[in-house]
């Protein structure tokens, strides 16, 4: 194989830490670690140079040796542990648009349901948005073909592509036959920070992955509430942060997140075996978010960056953690090229929250278990009236301005009613603030001995 010097593109994409998906700055072997790197065992070399030799000679096809060579090497990294691979070709272009978060696509997030492929949301103003799809359809077939028991992210790369070109899905939707949209791709930007109000006083931000610029952009979203807010004279008394099934992503990204919310105190370390992947994160001044009560939400699917967010908060005090306990990822990848379309991803060092907890195949456990369920609306059996149903009532006077403030609040409630830990979420943060007059609360231990179930 011909290894050529890494490209400029490489080197620049290879600045970040990458945790479960993530990226890490390439690692430069000082003479010293030449020195203690032990000697190749000559009998193994043989024995790997005989193999290679038999299988060029005697298989039933005719293979190449770059071929045979990469097999080699993707074998090596397969061998030791789950996250560390070979990426070349389209898999290395993958992990550049999942981290700089630019594809061409549909702009379309989807989950499986029932063996098919649900959409989870259109991304607003997306080629899937302008062409009708919603929330909750079924797609069934990608240009014909069927997505039955298929995984998300298999018909998600079929759904992407060069941006102007078509592709054709079939849409299964409530109460009507099945029909194809043909779309056409575009450049997507996917932002990986969300928010909005979901009660008066109460803010939730959404992150669905790490990615470069996430510290950025929800600093972005915190200050944007604070000035919507403070135009109605309502203040913020309460965020929650949802980090449910969240992969991870980059680790410079889940510092600044975490940054956001303290302003003083480590957020996060990593050990290897090399002195350079021994890193150490610390809180800056700058803190948006100041010291609203804070509801961090986890589950089984959040992973790597997602831990060390909620890690860092607990530690710190700042957060009741609540959900189920986190996936357990805690290792660190360091991506490093070998030319221009070919990397390895090699797990090279563990991190650990403030107070030296390794979270690796154990997780952040919750300071309140709340399992994943729906909210079950009572329903009123006698009919109720007010003011508003009277005919001939007189108007407030408060106009559009009102009706939108109702639809707003309509929209957060259905929410709050399909989204359980959300719903138990809000109602802690309303009680820290009920019982604020009283006593000084501690934002993580105060309810740190509650079981909701």
């Amino acid at each position: 194989m011909n290894f050529a010097p890494p490209a400029a593109s490489i080197a620049k994409l290879s600045l970040s830490l990458l945790l479960g998906l993530g990226l890490a700055a390439p690692i430069q072997t000082s003479a010293q670690d030449l020195q203690e790197t032990r000697p190749l065992p000559l009998n193994e070399v043989r024995m790997f140079t005989e193999a290679l030799d038999r299988i060029r000679m005697s298989y039933v096809e005719e293979i190449d040796d770059q071929t045979l060579l990469e097999n080699a090497i993707r074998g090596m990294l397969a061998g030791l542990d789950p996250h560390s691979s070979y990426m070349a070709g389209e898999d290395f272009d993958l992990l550049e648009e999942t981290t700089t978060g630019e594809f061409g696509g549909l702009g379309v997030e989807v989950g499986r349901e029932n063996g098919y492929i649900r959409v989870i949301s259109p991304i607003d103003d997306s080629p899937a948005d302008r062409a009708g799809i919603k929330a909750g359809d079924l797609i069934i077939q990608i240009n014909s073909k069927p997505l039955r028991e298929m995984l998300p992210e298999e018909a998600a790369q079929m759904m992407r592509g060069a941006p102007g070109t078509d592709v054709t899905i079939t849409v299964a939707r409530e109460g009507q036959e099945p029909f194809d949209v043909t779309i056409t791709r575009e450049i997507i930007a996917i932002a990986s920070v969300r928010s909005r109000m979901i009660a008066p006083g109460y803010a939730y931000l959404r992150i669905s992955q790490f990615r470069v610029n996430t510290g950025t952009e929800l600093e972005e979203e915190i200050e944007e509430l604070y000035a919507e807010n403070e135009a109605i004279d309502q203040p913020i008394k309460g965020m929650v942060l949802d980090l449910r099934n969240n992969p991870g992503g980059i680790l410079q990204a889940s510092v600044g997140v975490v940054d956001a919310f303290i302003n003083e105190g480590r957020i996060v370390y990593t050990e290897g075996r090399l002195e350079q992947t021994g890193l150490d994160f610390s809180a800056t001044r700058k803190t948006v978010a100041g010291d609203v009560p804070l509801v961090v939400l986890i589950n089984n699917g959040s992973a790597s960056a997602s831990e060390i967010v909620a890690g860092a908060l607990q530690d710190h005090s700042r957060a009741i953690i609540m959900g189920t306990r986190s996936f357990g990822k805690g290792s660190v990848q360091t991506v490093m090229p070998l030319d221009e379309r070919r990397a390895i991803k090699l797990t090279t060092s563990l991190y650990f929250t403030p107070s030296g907890r390794s979270i690796q195949a154990q997780g952040i456990e919750p300071d309140i278990l709340v399992e994943e369920a729906f909210v079950t609306r009572r329903s009123q059996n006698v009919m109720q009236y007010n003011e508003a149903d009277l005919e001939g009532h007189l108007a407030n006077g408060n106009g559009t301005e009102n009706e939108r403030l109702a639809e707003a609040l309509i929209s957060a409630e259905e929410v709050l009613v399909n989204d359980y830990p959300l719903n138990e979420a809000l109602n802690v943060l309303k009680g820290i603030n009920a019982f604020k007059p009283a006593r000084a609360i501690n934002t993580s231990g105060a309810f740190a001995q509650s079981n909701v179930n």
